[in-house]
Order: C-alpha cells, then sequence, then structure tokens
C-alpha cells in the first residue's frame, strides 16, 4: 500500500484545488445555475464527484492502513458516491427535454465510469487485495474529467 502514497496525496490535492475554483465558478452564475433544477444537480454531481476523490484519497493516506481496511473504506465510499450520483443522474434524466435524452444517456454513462469502479475497487481490494487501487485509479481519473465536464457546462456552455 505504501506505493499508492504519494498518487492518493496528489489526487487528494487535485481534487482540493478543484473543488475550490468550482465553487467559486458557480457563485459566478449562481442565479442562472438555481433557476434551472437539473443544473443544479448538475453541480451537485460536480461537487460530488469531487469530493469522493477527496475523501477516498485522503482515507488511503491513513497510516498503516491494511488492504482490509482499505477495502471496507473504498466499498463504503463507493456505494454513497454511486448511489447519490445514480439518483441525481435520473432526476436530470427525468427532467431532461425527450430530444436531449439520448445525449444525457452519453452523461449518465460517464457518471456510471466514474463512480462505480470505487464499488469494484472496493470489492477487488477485500477479495484480492491492493490490485483493487487500479479499479479505484479508474475511477479517480474518470471522476476528475466528469466533474471538470460539468463545470465546463455549467461555467461556460451556461452562458450561450
Amino acid at each position: 500500500m505504501g506505493d499508492w502514497k504519494s498518487f492518493f496525496g496528489a489526487e487528494a490535492a487535485g481534487a482540493a484545488a478543484l473543488s475550490g475554483l468550482l465553487f467559486v465558478g458557480l457563485s459566478l452564475n449562481l442565479a442562472k445555475i438555481l433557476s434551472m433544477p437539473k443544473l443544479v444537480d448538475r453541480a451537485r454531481l460536480a461537487i460530488l464527484l469531487l469530493l469522493a476523490v477527496l475523501v477516498i484519497s485522503s482515507l488511503q493516506l491513513v497510516p498503516d492502513l491494511t488492504a482490509l481496511a482499505s477495502g471496507i473504506e473504498i466499498l463504503v465510499a463507493g456505494l454513497v458516491v454511486w448511489t447519490l450520483a445514480s439518483l441525481l443522474d435520473a432526476r436530470v434524466y427525468r427532467g431532461t427535454d425527450p430530444a436531449y435524452r439520448a445525449r444525457h444517456r452519453l452523461n449518465q454513462a460517464l457518471t456510471q465510469a466514474a463512480s462505480l469502479p470505487y464499488v469494484v475497487g472496493g470489492v477487488v481490494m477485500l477479495a484480492v487485495g491492493p490490485a483493487g487501487l487500479y479499479w479505484v485509479t479508474a475511477s479517480v481519473v474518470v471522476s476528475f474529467c466528469k466533474a471538470i465536464l460539468d463545470a465546463w457546462v455549467l461555467l461556460v456552455e451556461i452562458n450561450r
């Protein structure tokens, strides 16, 4: 597990910095975002994904963490993130005009790709050991990409 400390340290720092920037950016378009409920949920989703990276990465930095404890932490956090993200995405989908729902399915697929590997990683950690961290790595990378895409919509596309 020691080999992963620098990775998780960098990811926690990146997630914290991006979360701060997202909050500043959201404050610039707050009135527009609050006027559209599905954009509020999209903002929540971006924050949730960055918070997941921050929390899971921070938990992995605890000294003398065993693979079992790591697996439990990742699995529990992953289930929470996956459930909340899926609920938010479903609510956005229901509020989306039927003409644009096909486009939103790609967004939902990205949300699943960002959150579900945490669950898989936790299960693999419990069954096999540190190999589950490769699944966590996938979640972290896709979570950053998805959160940045959501932030782009909330900060740039909203003003078009």
